[in-house]
């Protein structure tokens, strides 16, 4: 699908600020603009004053973790222009010792975004008023949405019925890892499902 007149307009608008994007692209009818950690905020302003945009909602703020690359993190803004019927989607590439600034004073509620990408990616959002965990707890180690993230995680939470309390615990698992392929005489399984039908076949045979 080709963008809509007024995601075009709103293209060559952006473009024609000096530096506020460095690159801007279509996927389908959804405009992405790339910037810089620096000018994140002047596009958030822009996006939301600028009549060829009018993208008053901010609807969501996430990251991609990418190990590979260099810098390793892609923080995504979605955009929403009811005016218009506009969807725009702003990326910013980071490390994790970049810091972001916040937008939370164009958009309040960015602040529970910023919240939770810095909770899951351990992103910092500079300005941001309550930069705390918002998912996991308070003491949790580690933020779960990155890609070398342990799957058992680092600690365990459970009730300690003689202490009466919850209590935190380095992980254990009760058994080993289980794959579950009808082949191991662990499982008890002496021949595979469905063989019974064969089975019965060659007899009637």
């Amino acid at each position: 699908m080709s963008l809509s007149e007024n995601l075009i307009d709103l293209k060559e608008a952006a473009e024609g600020k000096d530096g506020l994007i460095h690159k801007a692209e279509a996927m389908g009818e959804e405009l992405i603009l790339w910037t810089h950690p620096s000018t994140v905020v002047a596009l958030a302003q822009f996006l939301k004053l600028d009549a060829v945009s009018q993208c008053s909602q901010l609807m969501d703020i996430t990251a991609i973790d990418y190990p590979g690359q260099s810098p390793r993190f892609v923080v995504a803004y979605q955009f929403l222009s009811l005016t218009l019927n506009l969807r725009v989607r702003v990326k910013v590439a980071v490390d994790d010792t970049t810091p972001v600034p916040t937008v939370e004073n164009l958009f309040p509620s960015a602040g529970w975004y910023e919240r939770e990408v810095w909770d899951m990616y351990g992103l910092f959002f500079e300005g941001n008023k309550d930069l705390r965990r918002i998912l996991t707890d308070y003491g949790f180690a580690g933020h779960p949405l990155r890609k070398d993230f342990p799957l058992t995680g680092h600690s365990q939470v459970r009730y300690d019925a003689e202490e009466q309390r919850v209590v935190y615990e380095p992980v254990s698992l009760a058994q080993e890892y289980r794959s579950f392929d009808f082949l191991s005489p662990w499982e008890g399984v002496t021949q595979l499902p469905g063989d019974e039908k064969a089975a019965e076949e060659g007899q009637g045979a």
